[in-house]
């Protein structure tokens, strides 16, 4: 069986740097930090009092008010940057087959704002079972992909994948699959997450996986410094329209690029820490790269996961040039959580739409925040420190990792 080939025909974003992808890419350019004192909750008595909020977001700007409360913040902004992809791929106006377009999402957490509600609420009761009766539908993770199934009638295959910060890099590859398989002609895909509440930033400061550089918070995210401290908890949403190649040509849709190969790995060391030869991380990279049949000297760019971790960021970095050996100090590289802080399961699919950007546009964002190389890194990398730089770009690779050891990789080609 010949596998079907696999095109992006739209994409939409709402980040901490953006409310739109045409914004959001214009930031990451510019090389914005998204990061700023919490406004979600009272953050007075945390270790972090900083995170990277999607700004200026009003609920009731996109959604009725008796809809808007059947949806956790995470769905909001889920359904928000598939309305906007919807609309950049024209699928509603050339009237596809909707038993044919599915939607696949990923969340790391789901509804964590309703769940802290709603649970607060209970422990306040005296033992009086009142919740509301939204309670559920709102917190579990594949709410988002319904709700966008049903303001559209999309009928296909539909479900939210679950590999923590993974997971949407994850909903691409489940789509890129059914999607060669013939199971659907588009998929909407992506992710959102919304964990900026008390719980989301005590659960990681108590990991001591944050950032606490409250005193300096701009540049808190700063990916390969030597003074990195943790990484900035971000919230938001992407999504990418993904069609089968023939369906997209036939409709004239504007094709942005092919997604090419995806690749899958586990790391089977640690529950949160990476594998210290990033052997997960190599492995991933290496399988999206026989899946799309790719050279590792055909490469141009890698959009790094980056965290600004003391761990992550050494392991991956060595993994780049285990797999591309001279060939990765000829390459850009970048993290854009540097300026986006990291959106968990979101992470996965706006850093795919910034590594789009770079084929289609021809610049690599920055990494912000560099101040001290680390000994540990191997110098000869170019990681993109601080200003945008223009590069040719006819492959782009992005990485994403997730607790649990899960690791996944999706590489796009300029068509």
């Amino acid at each position: 069986m010949e596998l079907k080939r696999v095109v992006v025909t739209g994409f939409g974003a709402i980040t901490p740097i953006g409310n739109n992808a045409q914004e959001y890419w214009e930031n990451l350019v510019k090389g914005v930090s998204g990061a700023a004192p919490i406004t979600l909750f009272d953050s007075t008595n945390f270790k972090t009092k900083f995170a990277c909020e999607v700004k200026n977001f009003n609920p009731l700007d996109h959604f009725e008010k008796k809809e808007a409360k059947k949806m956790d913040r995470n769905t909001q902004l889920g359904v928000v940057a598939a309305r906007e992809a919807v609309s950049h791929s024209r699928i509603i106006e050339d009237q596809v087959d909707k038993n044919r377009v599915g939607v696949i999402w990923g969340s790391g957490i789901g509804g964590l704002e309703t769940f802290e509600t709603e649970v607060l609420g209970w422990a306040k009761s005296e033992g009086i079972p009142r919740f509301n009766p939204f309670f559920i539908p709102k917190m579990i993770a594949d709410i988002t992909p319904g709700h966008v199934s049903m303001e559209y009638g999309f009928h296909g295959p539909n479900y939210t994948t679950v590999s923590a910060c993974a997971s949407s890099t994850n909903a691409l590859i489940d789509a890129k699959m059914l999607l060669q398989l013939g199971k659907a002609d588009v998929i909407v895909c992506g992710g959102s997450e919304a964990a900026v509440t008390a719980s989301g930033m005590g659960g990681f400061n108590s990991m001591m996986a944050l950032s606490t550089r409250n005193d300096d918070y701009k540049t808190a995210s700063r990916p390969f410094d030597k003074d990195r401290d943790g990484f900035v908890l971000g919230e938001g949403a992407g999504c990418i329209i993904l069609e089968e190649y023939e369906h997209a040509k036939k409709r004239g849709a504007t094709i942005y690029a092919e997604l090419a190969g995806g690749g899958l790995s586990a790391d089977a060391y640690h529950m949160t820490a990476p594998h210290p030869e990033g052997l997960g991380a190599y492995l991933v990279m290496k399988n999206c790269l026989e899946d799309a049949r790719v050279t590792p000297d055909e490469v141009d760019h890698i959009n790094m996961h980056g965290t600004s971790t003391p761990l992550g960021d050494i392991a991956e970095s060595n993994a780049i040039v285990k797999l591309l050996g001279e060939h990765a100090f000829d390459i850009q590289i970048n993290s854009t959580k540097s300026m986006t802080g990291h959106l968990l399961g979101a992470a996965g699919v706006i850093e795919a739409i910034a590594a789009l950007g770079t084929i289609l546009h021809g610049i690599v964002p920055p990494t912000i925040n560099h101040f001290t190389d680390d000994e540990n890194i191997d110098s000869r990398l170019d990681f993109t420190f601080n200003h945008a730089v223009k590069k040719d770009v006819k492959i782009a690779m992005s990485n994403t990792f997730g607790f649990g050891g899960h690791n996944a990789c999706v590489l796009f080609k300029k068509l």
